[in-house]
């Protein structure tokens, strides 16, 4: 697993957090900069997505090419 993706997960439930800590406390910028991790953490979790992929698609490709004996 790419850490992105693991990075990616705690600004979202970070940013969850901040988010509703400025609900409850009536902080306009507490819930936007909660909103703004959010989307930082979904961004990187896909990038991190993609980036596994694309190793898991190289990983089977390379395995494919050995000669079978």
């Amino acid at each position: 697993m790419d850490s992105n993706r693991v990075t990616g997960t705690v600004d979202e439930v970070v940013g969850i957090a901040k988010q509703k800590t400025g609900e409850l406390t009536g902080s306009t910028h507490l819930k936007v900069e909660g909103v703004a991790q959010q989307v930082k953490g979904k961004l990187k979790n896909a990038w991190g997505q993609a980036k596994d992929a694309v190793n898991e698609a190289n990983e089977e490709a390379a395995a494919g090419s050995k000669p079978v004996e």
